[in-house]
């Protein structure tokens, strides 16, 4: 079976000829980046640590939790693997119950949201391509939200992330 040449793959961006050693490991038993009563985040792999490449999370959100509402980004693109548990996603058209092995691919500027509607907890992986430095934005986002208003609504904008509600008043 032959394929398309704009299959082929990217140039090069290594060109030495023996390898690096620079793999990056994280052990299953290390504690969570963020922790709060409604789960937690796990970095797996950052901006900094992957050249931003892309960055890869586990994000645990608990029973009854709100996740995240209708938004897009305009520099990356997400996707979501759900690892347990079940979770609510928006696809941009309708919302869909994701269970473990479920995944959902959400291209640049695509529509989505997510939501824990279960008295259980869920995780999932969350990647995001280019690897954009989103940590500040996970380990704020609980504090700017009580602050509210246009400082919320540009803490968000600075993050890449526009949310429906913050520019269209009808949202959900």
């Amino acid at each position: 079976m032959s394929y398309p040449e704009h299959l082929a793959y990217p140039e090069p961006r290594y060109h030495g000829d023996k390898g690096e050693v620079n793999a990056l490991f994280r052990p299953a038993g290390t504690p969570p980046d963020i922790s709060s009563p409604g789960g937690s985040t796990h970095y797996l792999a950052t901006h900094e640590s992957t050249g931003g490449e892309f960055g890869l999370y586990k994000v645990e959100l608990g029973a009854r939790s709100a996740g995240a509402k209708t938004h897009f980004h305009r520099a990356m693109s997400e996707s979501f693997y759900i690892l347990s548990g079940e979770l609510e996603l928006y696809n941009g058209e309708k919302w869909v119950t994701g269970r473990a092995g479920d995944f959902l691919y959400v291209p640049v500027g695509g529509l989505h949201a997510f939501r824990n509607v279960t008295d259980e907890p869920m995780s999932m992986l969350m990647l995001f391509s280019p690897g954009a430095p989103r940590e500040e934005y996970f380990e704020r986002v609980a504090e700017m939200a009580q602050r509210g208003g246009e400082e919320l609504k540009q803490f968000r904008v600075r993050h890449d992330s526009y949310f429906v509600e913050d520019f269209d008043a009808g949202a959900e």
